[in-house]
């Protein structure tokens, strides 16, 4: 049993080192593209391509009237620009969108709005879906929480005009919100990092490339030959930019083009947002591992990072095996071989990439950086339910796409509240595994159980007061 216990807990250790090394190969390939550029190709105004914009939305009562105001307000040729909002609503959005349409409309603007009374298919068929009526060339995609600048499509459709091999390409998220609460500034940090450090490599390194659903330009041709929009994943943009670059489609990424969206404010957004994420990247890594793999015309190392990138949720899950064999090895008396502890240092990986982003992207990086522990904890924190959604992936296709909340959430509530009863588990067996440790005199596990239980007490205590916010909003609202 003992050498048993042993196996899993270095299985699990060198596993999250695989993807620490991850981390270390992101700096590297940083350090040797930083430098690169891109110049903005110059396209005369009257040479401008046709460009539909598309927003697909599903009950965005809070937000909606603002990205159709933004979009409305984008600087291009007027017969060239073509606004879809493609509603799947089942509340007020579709009365508050409708008359959005109508106001713009009436004012020249070239929006029509797309209602749908069912979700079959979700996000990805009402994209495809519109695809047939979009009379543009170009297929800009923006999602309910984003606020385009005025000269968004001037600043990315000329890349596409100039290159007939490009594909789509990709900004740069800002944030609304960032600095609202601890965990936004965490978030914040979160994305600073994927889209600074990672996005740039992929695209500069040609490390397969990919879209991140929203705040992107798409060429039309090249979503028709990569076999359109594809409802058996929840990551419909994963799905189609993987079968674009096999395709041998080419991205861009503009990192000096930033598109501000809002975070997910409250901790079960966050939960759902993520959730969504995991499973979606663990159907696409069972979809294309294959192709991916057998895709001789990437590289080796492209192919390894793609396959690692889109398995990279699947820490969660080594991070709670490891969690989860330390009490039995206490209990018995092991301990790990000691080779194993340096390669803990070999978790730095990630975090430096964190603090890197910070410094590449803003002056006042040191005080951007006191969020990173509120970070770290949430995302140790979100360990069970980004589990449970890893596993939904491997297991089946037949998964709802689950809108992330926006605003204080109260409005839409949350599925993964029984999630708390699952974290409180957690930190309670944390706790006691942690009690067991200092009582043996075994120091080994005790960094690592004392984090987790901080962390799983971090993520209850923001669902109690979400919970206890949404109990008072609707005090109120019912006392009106």
């Amino acid at each position: 049993m003992a050498s048993i216990l042993i196996g899993i807990h270095v299985a699990a250790v060198a596993g999250l080192a695989l993807y620490g090394c991850l981390g270390f190969f992101a700096l590297w390939q940083y350090r040797r593209h930083r430098a690169e550029q891109s110049v903005l190709p110059s396209v005369p105004w009257d040479e401008l391509p046709a460009v539909t914009v598309q927003l697909p939305i599903f009950n965005e009562r809070e937000v909606v009237g603002r990205v159709i105001a933004a979009t409305a307000a984008l600087s291009y040729p007027p017969d060239r620009l073509q606004i879809q909002v493609l509603d799947d609503s089942t509340d007020d959005t579709t009365q508050i969108a409708a008359y959005a349409v109508a106001h713009y409309g009436a004012h020249g603007v070239n929006i029509v709005m797309r209602h749908r009374d069912n979700r079959r298919g979700f996000k990805a068929s009402a994209l495809q879906q519109a695809l047939d009526t979009a009379s543009g060339d170009m297929i800009a995609i923006f999602d309910a929480d984003f606020v385009p600048s005025q000269d968004f499509l001037l600043q990315t459709v000329p890349y596409l005009q100039d290159n007939p091999r490009l594909g789509a390409i990709q900004t740069r998220w800002g944030h609304l919100n960032d600095e609202e609460s601890p965990l936004t500034a965490a978030q914040a940090i979160a994305l600073d990092k994927h889209f600074a450090i990672e996005q740039l490599i992929r695209h500069r390194a040609n490390l397969f490339p990919k879209f991140n659903g929203a705040a992107g330009v798409w060429r039309k041709t090249a979503i028709i030959d990569a076999g359109g929009w594809q409802d058996d994943t929840v990551c419909e943009d994963l799905c189609l930019s993987t079968r674009a670059v096999l395709r041998g489609w080419q991205f861009h990424f503009a990192p000096d083009v930033v598109a501000p969206a809002e975070l997910p404010a409250t901790i079960s957004a966050y939960k759902t947002q993520q959730s969504r994420w995991t499973t979606g990247a663990t159907q696409c890594l069972l979809k294309y591992a294959p192709a991916i793999w057998n895709a001789t015309d990437q590289t080796r190392i492209a192919r390894l990072y793609a396959l690692l990138s889109m398995s990279a949720y699947m820490t969660n899950v080594l991070l709670l095996t490891l969690l989860f064999v330390q009490m039995p090895l206490i209990i018995v008396g092991q301990r790990p071989p000691a080779w194993l502890y340096p390669l803990s240092v070999l978790g730095l990986g990630q975090p430096l990439l964190f603090i890197l982003a910070q410094i590449s992207l803003y002056r006042n990086w040191p005080r951007r950086l006191h969020h990173l522990p509120t970070l770290l904890l949430t995302a140790i924190g979100l360990a069970p339910s980004n589990s449970w959604a890893a596993l939904k992936g491997l297991g089946h296709n037949d998964i709802p796409f689950a809108r992330t909340p926006k605003g204080s959430g109260t409005s839409y509530p949350s599925s993964l509240t029984w999630m708390v009863g699952v974290e409180i588990g957690w930190m309670v067996y944390c706790i006691i595994a942690l009690l067991l440790a200092i009582a043996a005199g075994n120091s080994g596990p005790i960094l690592l159980l004392g984090s987790a239980s901080i962390a799983f007490a971090y993520v209850i205590q923001l669902s109690v007061q979400e919970r206890r916010h949404t109990f008072r909003s609707l005090t109120k609202a019912t006392q009106k």
